[in-house]
Parts: structure tokens; C-alpha cells; sequence
């Protein structure tokens, strides 16, 4: 898509967004979503977690707002980043699963097709500059990369840091060394993990600067807390001297287990990093200009030694809460009101119809986007707009949100029932007494799967795909 510049909305524009409720005085804020990789819903410390530490995310919540009912759209990496990016259930964009695998591995043939209208395409049309600084996961041939997705500059890996050699089933995926990207260019191959959150934090403040005096999106999906866990020298003081040593002797082989325990090191780091970006926008007088999103991309992995999804059921790759309920803080100082908790259901997909909608920038008309505009619902003068939510396993229908009552199926058929407003935790199944709500939300199923099959696009395909290299 090209870059449409421009520097006034119109006063028509501008009439339109007063009366929907827009605060004209920062008709074009700047948009900055940090999106962490396999952190729970209780890995934040104003989310309950006594296992970390987050200050500088807890003093965000406490200028902005915690969103305690925000959903991702899958519970693995690749779709869940494909909906934040397109607004699109990941189904149907058929970015539910990687060609071969539950997510895209390296010199995949599959990945975003490059006529999905994305979320960094849609603020460009309003003139926005655009950037993107870590972990994609939508595709590393050439024709997938973020530059040809919107973004004007990107600096970062093009999948999970651990689809690397050191894998432990590396005998079967035989994976390639990892490489490091800057824009369309691999610069580097097998960066230092450990310095992943840092480097990615230079570029993201790097941006903010060079960019203060013009509207901005800021896309920072940090490749950590995904394991195996890494941290810079500085966040490593205090860890055990005999963690250290294990670490320190691994010689080019990851030892997972022993990298779990440093899961506060690398939370501290992200925290940091967090707080590297708001004082960035501090500085530049950006504050209260600014959109501030942050959350994880699905729940925590199972059998982690510590990444915890608090009160929820679950975990990552399943669709019970703690797989696709994440902890959300927003801030946006003098729009969104401080020190609140909003329980409402609102999703990544809402992102690009609601950043649009404070941008000035036009929702694509000529296909269906399943998010909504949660503007209302951010600032309480609205419930959610959503009347309700679909779980995805892969390419499997398997749950839905409406209201409070949340249904599970199995194999098309009704198997737990769970009221979210009493038990979060989905510990208590009530389908047999309640079988005038189970019908409901079975007819709710049965119309979103017949909308998906009506109303779905084509990934992208290339032919003889190759792992990226210098």
C-alpha cells in the first residue's frame, strides 16, 4: 500500500471525530503496543504475581487502566499475531496453523498474504510513520516481511528465537542458525539472545526520537519471556552462583530447565524495557499524545518452572482462559481514565478499527474484520461491543464467550459450560443445568462457522522457500 502523506485531517474529518467522541486535541496520538511472548495473566505484579517484579508496568496501570477481560485470538504465536495485525480471526485469514506446524518455522512456504490490509497499513494512510522491533512470526520469505506489511522500518528476528540448532528436537526439525533482520537485510546470523530485549529497547527508543514530530506506530512483540529464557549481565545480579555456572557451561547447548529459573531476570528486563519507552516518550513531551498498550501474545507454556496464568484455568495451546486471557494495561494519560480496572471483553483485533477511528484513517470496507471499535469501552461510556468471542485450537472451533457464560466443545458437541463472572477459573462445569444456554450459545457456533466457511481468505504460498542468510 502506498504512503498517503499528510498533515491536517480536515475539518470535516475532524467534525466527524468530535462527535464520535475522539479528543480532537490529539486528533493523531501516537500508537505503541508491546506485545511479550508466552507471559501469563498472573506475570505481572499488579496482576497478582508475587514471582516478579514489575514496577514500571504496575506504574503504567496505575496512570492508565488494567484490562482484566482482553483476549488474544489464538493461543500460540503465529495466529495470535496475525489477528492483532489484520483485525481477522485467524481462521479466516487461514492463518490459524504454519504449512506444516501449529506456527510458521523457518523457511516456511507459508505466511500473511501480502494483500491483507494490516494495522501499520491503515495508520500509514493517515500519514503515520511505522516500525516494527522484534519478533514477527508472520512469515520470513522475502515476500512476508514486515516491510511488505506495512511497516517502514523493522529491526528483529522473523520467528521464535528457539527455532534455532539448539532445539531440542533439532534431529527432527533440523532447524538453521538465526538470523537478525534490519529492515529487508539479515545483518547478522546467531545474535546473542541475551541481548535481544536490550537491542530491540535501542531500536523502539531510536524510533521514538527520530519520529516525535510526526504521528507514529510503535510495534514492539519482544521475543522473551518465550523459552529458553535469556537476559543481559546487568538483570542477572542476585541469580544463584550455581545457575550461573550451569548456564555459563552450556557451550552451545541451551539447557531449558536451568534458563526457566532466571524467569524474574528476564521479567525485570522487559519491565525495564517498558520503562525505557516511557520515559522516551516523557522526555520528547509525547505523554499525553500517546497510546500505550501492553500485553503478551498467549498464556504462559506448560510445566514452565514459574511463568504463572494466576486464577486461570490453562495454559498456552489451549483454549480454557489462562491459554488466550492476558494481562492488559493501557495508558494514555488524560483520555484513559487512571488507575481503573475495565473488565469488559474487548481483543487484538479491536486494535486496528479503534486505532483507525483515532487516527482518521478508513477501516478496509471490501472485507470483513471481525475487531471492534473499543474506544467507548475504554474510556466507560460503553460495554463491550462484542456479543461474542470465539476460541480457535489451531483450525478447531472449540469454544465461544458470550456474556459470562463461555462454552466448550468437543468435537462439535457440548462439553463444559462455565459462568466467567463467578468462577474464572473454570472449575465448575454447569452444562447440565443450564440447557437453555448451552442451545444459545451452540446456535452462536454454528453462525460464526457458517460466516468463517462464507467469508474466509487465502494465506500466501511461495515456491521453493529458503531459510533467511547473509
Amino acid at each position: 500500500m502506498s504512503r498517503i502523506k499528510t498533515t491536517s485531517l480536515g475539518s470535516i474529518t475532524l467534525l466527524l471525530l468530535c462527535l464520535q467522541g475522539v479528543p480532537v486535541e490529539s486528533r493523531q496520538p501516537n500508537f505503541v503496543v508491546i506485545f511479550t511472548d508466552d507471559q501469563g495473566y498472573g506475570d505481572l505484579s499488579c496482576f497478582g504475581g508475587d514471582h516478579i517484579d514489575t514496577p514500571n508496568i504496575d506504574r503504567m496501570a496505575a496512570e492508565g487502566m488494567k484490562l482484566t477481560g482482553f483476549y488474544v485470538a489464538a493461543p500460540v504465536c503465529t495466529p495470535s499475531r496475525a489477528a492483532l495485525m489484520t483485525g481477522c480471526y485467524p481462521k479466516r485469514i487461514d492463518m490459524a496453523t504454519g504449512s506444516n506446524f501449529g506456527v510458521l518455522l523457518a523457511g516456511d512456504r507459508k505466511g500473511l498474504h501480502p494483500r491483507e490490509i494490516t494495522i501499520a497499513e491503515v495508520l500509514q494512510t493517515a500519514g503515520y510513520s511505522t516500525g516494527i522491533f522484534g519478533k514477527w512470526h508472520l512469515g520470513d520469505q522475502p515476500e512476508f516481511l514486515p516491510t511488505k506489511q506495512g511497516f517502514d522500518e523493522y529491526f528483529g528476528i522473523p520467528y521464535s528465537h528457539d527455532i534455532h540448532p539448539f532445539h531440542p528436537r533439532q534431529s527432527h526439525y533440523k532447524f538453521p542458525p538465526l538470523p537478525l533482520l534490519e529492515n529487508d537485510t539479515v545483518v547478522e546470523m546467531e545474535p546473542d539472545a541475551d541481548f535481544l530485549t536490550k537491542r530491540v529497547t535501542e531500536a523502539a527508543v531510536s524510533f521514538i526520537e527520530r519520529h516525535q514530530d510526526a504521528p507514529f506506530f510503535l510495534y514492539v512483540p519482544h521475543p522473551i519471556p518465550h523459552a529458553p529464557l535469556h537476559a543481559s549481565p546487568p538483570f542477572m545480579k542476585g541469580v544463584a552462583q550455581e545457575t550461573l555456572d550451569a548456564i555459563n557451561a552450556e557451550d552451545g547447548n541451551i539447557d531449558y530447565r536451568t534458563r526457566d529459573k532466571i524467569y524474574r531476570q528476564a521479567i525485570a528486563e522487559i519491565d525495564w524495557s517498558v520503562g525505557q519507552i516511557l520515559s522516551t516518550l516523557n522526555a520528547n513531551g509525547l505523554d499525553e499524545n500517546t497510546f500505550v498498550l501492553f500485553t503478551s501474545d498467549n498464556g504462559p507454556p506448560k510445566n514452565s518452572l514459574f511463568a504463572s496464568a494466576g486464577p486461570l484455568r490453562g495454559n498456552k495451546g489451549t483454549t480454557f482462559e489462562g491459554g488466550m486471557r492476558e494481562p492488559t494495561v493501557v495508558r494514555w494519560p488524560g483520555k484513559i481514565p487512571a488507575g481503573q480496572t475495565n473488565d469488559e471483553l474487548m481483543t487484538t483485533m479491536d486494535l486496528l478499527p479503534t486505532f483507525a477511528k483515532l487516527a482518521g484513517a478508513s477501516v478496509p470496507s471490501d472485507r470483513v474484520i471481525d475487531g471492534k471499535d473499543i474506544w467507548p469501552t475504554l474510556i466507560g461510556k460503553s460495554a463491550t461491543p462484542h456479543e461474542c468471542f470465539f476460541y480457535h485450537r489451531g483450525n478447531t472451533l472449540a469454544a465461544v464467550r458470550c456474556g459470562n457464560w463461555k462454552l466448550h466443545i468437543n468435537r462439535g458437541k457440548p462439553a463444559q459450560l462455565y459462568d466467567l463472572s463467578t468462577d474464572i477459573g473454570e472449575t465448575k462445569n454447569v452444562i447440565e443445568s443450564h440447557p437453555d444456554v448451552v442451545a444459545r450459545l451452540q446456535q452462536h457456533l454454528a453462525t460464526f462457522a457458517r460466516d468463517i466457511a462464507e467469508n474466509s481468505r487465502p494465506a500466501a504460498f511461495v515456491d521453493d522457500p529458503r531459510p533467511l542468510s547473509k
